[in-house]
């Protein structure tokens, strides 16, 4: 499959083949269970309420076993009281689980085949000359793209060493190194920009 590439002034520098698994049947399944796993390794589970082996009462009983014309207590530690314990409440626990390599694999080939339509190839960003966000703005509007950006280049080599900083003040623009790459930011965007480089580090990932 051929793209055009772009450089940031949204002139074209010539055409790209893109790796064949751009062109992967799209997997809903498998989307939806990444996806759900993914968002599940984010949740801190630190959740928790105490038991009536925790709160902080006497463990005196509260009144007289008989005589009172009151229920029996044996403690005020009894979730029946205010102040006291919880039954079943939530405790601290972890919700990760982990897929198949496969399957995360099989998930962000079937993501990126899913939005190769909404993928701008540009050759890199090394004309972008200081870390200004009006310049980085101009660069996306020069390429047309709008709405839920999502710049995926290696910030870490020299062509790209100012993209980050550019867009961090861009609400709508997320950037992301290739090796972060994601089924939910993929899916989420509106617009995904990358690099030939991007491309090259992506395929070393998926076809080891």
């Amino acid at each position: 499959m051929d793209t055009i590439v772009y450089n940031v002034e949204g002139k074209e520098k010539g055409k790209y083949v893109l790796p064949a698994f751009f062109d992967t049947e799209v997997k809903p399944a498998v989307l939806h269970e990444v996806t759900t796993g993914y968002l599940a390794n984010l949740r801190s589970g630190t959740h928790a309420t105490k038991t009536r082996g925790e709160v902080s009462f006497s463990g005196a009983k509260p009144w007289k076993q008989k005589g009172t014309g009151r229920a029996r207590a044996g403690s005020l530690r009894s979730p029946l009281f205010e102040g006291g314990g919880v039954s079943f409440g939530p405790k601290p626990r972890s919700y990760a689980f982990k897929m198949p390599v496969k399957a995360r694999r099989l998930a962000l080939k079937s993501a990126l085949s899913a939005r190769v339509d909404a993928t701008t190839l540009v050759k890199d960003f090394s004309e972008l000359k200081s870390p200004k966000t009006k310049d980085f703005a101009k660069i996306l509007d020069t390429l047309k793209l709008t709405g839920k950006i999502l710049v995926i280049v290696d910030t870490k080599l020299a062509e790209n060493q100012h993209v980050e900083l550019a867009a961090r003040n861009l609400p709508n623009v997320k950037v992301i190194l290739p090796s972060n790459i994601n089924v939910k930011d993929i899916l989420e965007a509106d617009c995904i920009v990358m690099s030939e480089t991007t491309v090259s580090e992506i395929t070393e990932r998926l076809t080891k």
